[in-house]
């Protein structure tokens, strides 16, 4: 990582190299005007698709075409401005990866949360509208709350992942950025499917999920949480906040392994340390592990899906943190990545779509909540954030 004391590039690193490739709009519709950018995961016609490792990047032909989730974009009038940096081959939650110089441009010295990285970092520091990014275990919505942004999580299989880099496939999703809701919710517009659900009308706070966040910071987002018009309380892990994290880990790890594996193993590419102790960690997972923990996470999605009526949504953290410091120390991300994806396992192992929203600062960084609702509640939960951001606005003195 470059430090903070280096003066920062233009684009702060979020763009890969040679990775501005312009492509114009070729519609008009409801992204009239907006330009964006693509996580380096997800094709581009005439580009190769990098993964965030050069060893991966020298072995991909030009994609032939675009992703559609891109071409959706373009058709709905947005400008497309470049491809940006992803974490080594996804595999991480913290936006730092040794090949690139990426620095947070909103709090420097801090990561700025990853996989999808460079698209947060596009977004923060006003290089583009909107990013595309990708969310197997919070890749969108660790670093929209490390840097203050709104991100959204669709419900699993509402955006067509074709022509994006497969890693954890029944685990994987398309998501986004905007600096503010209303955006948020007009690329929701043009990417999801038409969806007849009821509005969002009550809102349960996750009780149990603070419990896995820093204290004084659990008090102060508590106290956030309450002004968002709660109507109950709801405990989502009864206590069994490991085995979420366990059926998680083991579940995504053996189909990253299937994904990846062979030519992993093939072609025995450059790692990080960190990396490589993630991939080796995920090759070592067995299908006995898979058969156990297979019937958990059907559970975990029966008990949520009892939780949440088609009108409720569960308030909640996405990180147990602010932003990470740079140089952050062994055991504190392994105590970051134990409770950050105990949290963000949720929506992974129900389906269910996700939306981060930013309120405000905390001893400098930004800090904020996301709302998980039903599957299908996605457009729902996109206009819910847009009426919690006007009442948020009209309470700011002039």
């Amino acid at each position: 990582m470059v430090s903070a004391s280096t003066a920062a590039p233009a684009d702060f690193g979020a763009f890969v190299p040679d990775g501005m490739c312009r492509r114009e709009a070729t519609a008009r519709g409801v992204l009239d005007g907006l330009t964006f950018a693509v996580k380096d995961l997800i094709d581009v016609q005439g580009y190769r698709t990098g993964g965030g490792n050069p060893d991966w990047l020298a072995h991909q032909k030009t994609a032939a075409h675009s992703a559609p989730v891109v071409e959706q974009a373009l058709a709905a009038g947005a400008t497309l401005i470049g491809k940006t940096v992803t974490d080594e081959l996804a595999f991480s939650l913290e936006g730092r990866n040794v090949h690139h110089s990426l620095i947070n441009p909103v709090c420097p010295g801090r990561l700025p949360g990853g996989s999808s990285s460079g698209s947060a970092v596009a977004v923060a520091a006003r290089l583009v509208d909107f990013a595309l990014g990708t969310d197997t275990g919070g890749s969108v919505r660790v670093p929209a709350n490390f840097l203050g942004l709104f991100g959204f999580r669709p419900s699993h299989g509402t955006i067509s992942l074709d022509g994006v880099m497969p890693f954890a496939p029944s685990y994987d999703t398309i998501g986004w950025f905007a600096r503010d809701a209303d955006t948020l919710a007009r690329v929701g517009d043009a990417l999801l499917p038409a969806q007849d659900r009821p509005p969002i009308t009550s809102l349960k706070l996750a009780d149990d999920a603070f419990g896995l966040v820093d204290p004084l910071l659990a008090a102060e987002l508590k106290a956030k949480a309450a002004k968002l018009g709660l109507t109950g309380s709801a405990g989502v892990f009864d206590g069994k906040e490991a085995e979420y994290f366990e059926c998680y880990r083991v579940l995504q790890g053996a189909e990253i392994w299937q994904s990846l594996g062979s030519w992993i193993t093939s072609n025995k590419p450059r790692f990080a340390d960190d990396i490589a102790q993630r991939f080796a960690g995920a090759a070592a997972i067995t299908p006995a592990d898979v058969a156990h923990y297979a019937p958990v996470r059907a559970a975990i999605r029966s008990k949520f899906d009892l939780l949440v009526s088609h009108d409720t949504a569960i308030v909640m953290p996405i990180t147990p943190s602010p932003a990470l410091i740079e140089n952050a120390p062994g055991d504190a991300i392994g105590s970051f990545y134990q409770r950050a994806l105990t949290l963000t396992s949720l929506a992974g192992h129900c389906g269910g779509p996700q939306v981060a929203l930013p309120l405000g600062r905390w001893q400098g960084c930004p800090v904020g909540l996301s709302i998980l609702g039903p599957r299908g509640s996605d457009r729902a939960l996109l206009q819910l954030a847009t009426t919690i951001a006007a009442a948020a606005a009209e309470t700011v003195p002039a």
